[in-house]
């Protein structure tokens, strides 16, 4: 399994604390020699403490910041389901109108047009690898948008696919969605899985044993030498 390291903490505060802590001395090196510093956050509710603590942390240097979705609900920025639409108003970004941010919605567009246009952004922008990438986890086991029997799972678990990006649907998810694929996360430096709470540990423990990778996609991550995973997790 490709775990650089377990980080176990007592309570969700110090949870949120040290990875924000963790993150910027990630990207404070790029900014400081004046360059962009690249990162790449998933949604949910779990994260929205970790993304107030850094953006507190980052404060006004939150403008030189590139900052991408790990994955998306394919709905308006505006919709309150969009990560884009809790990311940004978490992180207090929606104060830094000059941080550049990568979109995956696109207006007119279908899913599959919007991730095509996200791949081409992000390679024009050459902000590749990330220098941080977070993930969080689901009780299914899904992380990013790659869930169990979702419509193009092997598509966007293939090590080799030269896609950066991919459109997804599953049962259980109430939008089509956009995610980025296993390459572009297992490349990241530094790559997190922030998971909280018993259930999800049981999830985490049983996808640490042998089993189908598509049955459990965090698998997939967890199972990839090349990826620098650090967890972070609390009761």
């Amino acid at each position: 399994m490709a775990i650089a390291e377990f980080h176990e903490f007592k309570t969700r505060e110090e949870l949120a604390e040290e990875l924000a802590i963790t993150v910027a001395n990630k990207l404070v090196p790029d900014i400081e020699i004046g360059q962009f510093a690249s990162l790449a956050l998933s949604g949910g509710s779990t994260p929205k403490l970790f993304l107030n603590k850094l953006g507190a942390m980052l404060g006004e240097i939150g403008e030189m910041i590139y900052l991408a979705l790990v994955d998306e609900r394919f709905v308006p920025s505006d919709d309150p389901r969009s990560n884009e639409n809790m990311v940004l108003k978490e992180l207090g970004f929606n104060e830094h109108p000059e941080t550049e941010f990568l979109s995956l919605f696109a207006q007119n567009s279908t899913p599959e047009e919007a991730a095509t246009l996200a791949q081409v952004k992000l390679l024009e922008d050459e902000e590749l690898p990330f220098d941080v990438l977070t993930l969080g986890m689901g009780l299914d086991g899904h992380t990013a948008s790659l869930f169990p029997k979702a419509d193009n799972l092997s598509a966007a678990t293939d090590p080799s696919t030269n896609k950066l990006f991919q459109a997804i649907t599953a049962p259980g998810a109430d939008e089509p969605r956009i995610t980025m694929t296993l390459p572009v996360i297992i490349s990241a430096h530094y790559l997190v899985l922030h998971i909280e709470g018993a259930e999800k540990r049981a999830v985490f423990d049983e996808a640490m044993k042998d089993g189908d990778a598509d049955a459990l996609p965090i698998r997939h991550v967890l199972r990839h030498k090349g990826a620098n995973l650090h967890v972070y997790w609390t009761p």
